[in-house]
């Protein structure tokens, strides 16, 4: 049963007034972009990423969570659309490229975030002391992006994200970098009037901002990484922000006064094993956002970015993966009950969840159905089984995992030393198998084409296989920006 979520007369007001028809400059854009018009605009939009989230990932965390005939949120969203991946140089792309593209419009060189066509970051690295060196752009200007743009029409707007607050997805919203590791530049472009801010955000900057990250923010001398002695979460707090650090002070936040929520230094925790008390989970972060953003009455534009998904790919941790996968899903799933209290049947709201990318993950073999996973039924993640429950055997004649990966640590060329059970590999911090060895964790992303659900006003512009930078027209056109 759907919760009952009570919202104030006010706030019913503000989301259910009626919006208007984009100008006759916006529908000539639109039309130039080979994009429809709209009659109705989006008063609200909120984009939901997964990090890494390819097409098999969204398969195996299906069944993981729900069985074979299942479903996770993002597969009940009516509309729906495959996007190209590939960056600017390269086919397999970075989640900054990926993310700036969403975002702006604008093919990126990965590493760059959200930036012109074009633009390459010289040299990028790090002094003897660890310190982000100045980075240098070649061909380079901010390119704009939807976060901007609502800001510049009156939207109150948020991002939430389970990784550091400055990683490439979240930044890619809100900031403009020649390099992605540039992160305590794009922390500095989050202070209003500071030296380094972005004034494309507005006299105000952003409304809401939740994840990890707070090493950024803060100076050597506080246990930080800030080599300018600015301690930003203290000039954020002078400039009227309302700044949390653990779950006790997030549920106490109330609309009304921007809010700034860094939960770890940072990137937050798995789902599985975070601290409660000190880090709220992401669903919880998404309608928090929600309640604050919500009361603007000329709506509002919120990123949501499931990023923890990636690093567990990037580890070949699959059994986190999966659960991150479906953590992201609870977090829209409890974001569409959210709005769908607020505005009944999304007339003025539009939702778009999808991914940046995707990795290696692959499912193995003639696995028999396996249903969902449980506490004694290994599923998804355990032995590839024939239909009569045997193991199904390699060349080696060893079993083998549903679960592998192309690229990863955990490499077998020859016989193990003990056979592959079960029990060993439905372990929460199992390694399953790569083809192509790499280092640890540096299991690579894929270059195939993501999954994109829609729903809400004028969702059902989301069609077909479109290239990521047309996400961006898209969003634009929908919400008449």
């Amino acid at each position: 049963m759907r919760p009952t979520i009570l919202a104030s007369a006010a706030l019913l007001a503000a989301l259910a007034g009626c919006a208007t028809t984009p100008p006759a400059s916006t529908q000539s854009t639109a039309a130039a972009q080979g994009v429809n018009g709209v009659d109705h605009r989006a008063k609200n939009v909120i984009f939901f990423l997964g990090d890494g989230m390819g097409i098999n990932t969204l398969t195996a965390a299906r069944i993981f969570a729900a069985g074979e005939d299942g479903e996770l949120a993002i597969d009940k969203l009516p509309e729906s659309a495959f996007v190209k991946t590939f960056s600017n140089n390269a086919q397999v792309t970075d989640s900054a490229a990926s993310m700036a593209a969403y975002m702006t419009g604008v093919k990126h060189n990965n590493g760059v975030v959200s930036m012109s066509f074009g633009t390459r970051s010289v040299a990028p690295g790090k002094d003897a002391n660890g310190n982000n060196l100045v980075s240098r752009c070649e061909n380079g200007n901010p390119a704009v992006t939807l976060l901007e743009l609502a800001k510049r029409r009156g939207m109150a707007v948020g991002v939430v994200t389970n990784t550091s607050v400055t990683d490439a997805t979240p930044a890619s919203t809100y900031a403009h970098a020649c390099h992605r590791k540039l992160e305590t530049d794009i922390a500095a472009s989050l202070v209003p009037g500071g030296a380094g801010y972005n004034a494309a955000l507005g006299s105000s900057g952003l409304d809401v901002l939740f994840g990890g990250g707070a090493q950024n923010f803060t100076p050597f001398a506080k246990g930080g990484k800030r080599a300018d002695n600015r301690d930003l979460l203290a000039e954020l707090s002078g400039k009227g922000f309302r700044v949390v650090n653990d779950t006790a002070q997030f549920d106490a936040l109330q609309p009304g006064q921007p809010a700034v929520g860094l939960f770890a230094p940072n990137h937050m925790d798995f789902d599985a094993t975070r601290d409660p008390a000190r880090q709220p989970a992401l669903p919880a972060m998404a309608t928090k956002a929600i309640e604050l953003l919500a009361p603007n009455r000329n709506g509002f534009f919120l990123m949501v970015e499931g990023g923890l998904i990636d690093h567990a790919l990037h580890a070949t941790l699959g059994k986190r993966a999966l659960q991150e996968t479906v953590t992201y899903n609870a977090a829209l799933q409890a974001a569409i009950e959210r709005m769908e209290a607020l505005d009944p049947g999304l007339k003025n709201t539009l939702i778009v969840a999808t991914a940046d990318h995707d990795h290696t993950l692959i499912l193995n073999g003639y696995a028999a159905r396996t249903g969902k996973t449980t506490p004694t039924n290994p599923g998804v993640i355990g032995l590839v089984r024939n239909a009569d429950g045997t193991p199904s055997l390699d060349g080696k004649g060893q079993p083998y995992t549903i679960i592998g990966f192309g690229t990863g640590e955990q490499r077998h060329a020859g016989d193990r030393t003990a056979h592959l059970t079960d029990e060993i590999v439905t372990r929460d911090d199992y390694h399953q198998e790569a083809v192509v060895h790499t280092r640890t964790g540096a299991e690579t992303h894929g270059g195939s084409d993501v999954y994109l659900g829609a729903t809400g006003a004028n969702a059902e512009l989301f069609r077909g296989t479109i290239d990521n930078t047309r996400v961006f027209n898209l969003i634009k056109t929908a919400a008449g920006l």
